[in-house]
């Protein structure tokens, strides 16, 4: 009953078996691979557009390059309070970015809303040197609350972006849960809505160390290739990125593994309302977080599940109550099913 996180998971069949069926020969280094090249040409279809394709590593690597590519002196980065960029990442979005600065909009589950953002940037007027200048926007899809946000909010954030003069990025970690919930195609969720520049995150959801920053603006991608050589992700046998993506994206394996570990959160969720507890957030993706009892979280640990406990605000409308505690599970493509029934029988 292994809940922590859906980094625990290890490597999907499709991922391994296309890693090891690349593995032998000569290919030409630092991307310019023929297997590099036909993987890329998958992301221009998948998008159904010409996009800009740069391979890296880690999803923090993958948000801190991509928006390092639209920094300004002094610039200011919007994105939730709670995004991955802001609490998660050690820095280094502000490192990489030369110090732009991370700001925080408040929002319900993980989500800002337009006026929210749109009030937050007014802090930063334009063309006043003391407040710095507004840079861009992040959104994190899904979100850290396990929410995901339609294709019309996105939208709508972009258009307080727009207003500003400033490009919205997509943290898309959770990029095929976030699909896959709303039902909707690559490009309606992305620059259709949009979405200048996206973290397309594979790792989460069954690749071994696979993350592609995914340009749809051509400006924007100007010179990348100088940031990410410069960061150190562009590796030597680029090839092996693009093997796990190759095994990843065929036959729709990706979806088929996102569906999946939604769907277990889904009756996570649901049986642990039935069972009498209540979710901090709705669950829309592969993140669940109830309120439990102290009780049931320690017959849960003695049974050998395994979990996150989660920290809750003191004015969050569902602040905790005296013996209860926050908690945060995530399913994944490795969960099975009979997980999920053991920890609700346990409850």
């Amino acid at each position: 009953m292994n809940f922590s996180s859906d980094n625990w998971a290890g490597a999907t069949s499709p991922v391994m078996a296309s890693l090891a069926r690349h593995a032998s020969g000569f290919a030409p280094a630092y991307g310019s691979d023929p297997l590099t090249l036909s993987v890329a040409q998958r992301f221009r279809d998948l998008f159904e557009r010409d996009v800009k394709v740069f391979f890296v590593a880690t999803g923090s690597a993958a948000n801190a390059l991509a928006l390092s590519a639209y920094a300004r002196p002094g610039g200011a980065v919007f994105g939730h309070m709670d995004a991955h960029i802001r609490v998660d990442e050690c820095g280094c979005p502000e490192f990489l970015t030369s110090g732009n600065r991370m700001v925080g909009v408040p929002g319900q589950d993980g989500k800002m809303t337009p006026d929210a953002l749109r009030q937050t940037m007014e802090a930063y007027p334009d063309g006043v040197v003391h407040h710095g200048q507004v840079a861009a926007v992040s959104l994190t899809q899904a979100t850290e609350s396990g929410t995901v946000y339609t294709v019309e909010e996105i939208a709508a954030l972009k258009e307080v972006a727009t207003s500003r003069g400033v490009p919205l990025h997509m943290d898309g970690a959770r990029f095929a849960n976030a699909l896959v919930s709303l039902g909707v195609t690559p490009a309606e969720m992305t620059w259709k809505a949009g979405v200048d520049v996206l973290s397309f995150g594979a790792t989460k959801n069954g690749c071994w160390c696979a993350e592609a920053v995914v340009f749809f603006d051509e400006a924007g991608a100007k010179g990348f290739e100088y940031i990410r050589k410069r960061a150190g992700h562009l590796f030597s046998k680029s090839r092996f990125v693009a093997a796990q993506l190759d095994g990843y994206l065929a036959e729709d394996s990706w979806l088929k593994t996102a569906a999946h570990a939604n769907e277990q959160a889904s009756r996570l969720g649901a049986g642990i309302v039935q069972k009498g507890g209540r979710l901090l957030s709705p669950v829309q993706a592969n993140e669940v977080f109830p309120v439990l009892s102290s009780e049931q979280v320690t017959r849960l640990r003695a049974a050998g599940a395994a979990f996150y406990e989660w920290p809750v605000a003191h004015d969050h409308p569902q602040a905790l109550k005296d013996g209860e505690v926050a908690l945060r599970l995530v399913t994944s493509f490795a969960t099975d099913p009979s997980e999920v029934s053991a920890f609700l029988d346990l409850l």
